[in-house]
C-alpha cells in the first residue's frame, strides 16, 4: 500500500480550522488556530479524510500529493 504526502502552505493559512475539524487525525492546530503542521506522510487509506480538508480549505493551503492522490 502507498503512501501520500499532505502539505500545508503556512503562509496562506488563515486559521479557518476546517482541515483540523474535517480530519482531526491529520491536522492539529496551534494556539492561534493556524494549521499546525507543514508537511505530513500518511498511510494511503486516509487519502479521503486528506482529499475532504484540501477540497474544504478556503485558501487552498492544503496539498495532497502521492499515490492515489488524484482520484
Amino acid at each position: 500500500m502507498g503512501q501520500i504526502v499532505v502539505r500545508v502552505d503556512r503562509e496562506l493559512c488563515m486559521g479557518h480550522g476546517r482541515c483540523s475539524v474535517l480530519a482531526p487525525e491529520i491536522f492539529s492546530a496551534d494556539a492561534s488556530g493556524y494549521c499546525a503542521i507543514a508537511t505530513v506522510t500518511l498511510a494511503n487509506n486516509q487519502l479521503g479524510r486528506a482529499k475532504l480538508a484540501e477540497a474544504n480549505c478556503p485558501e487552498g493551503a492544503i496539498t495532497v500529493e502521492g499515490e492515489g492522490s488524484r482520484r
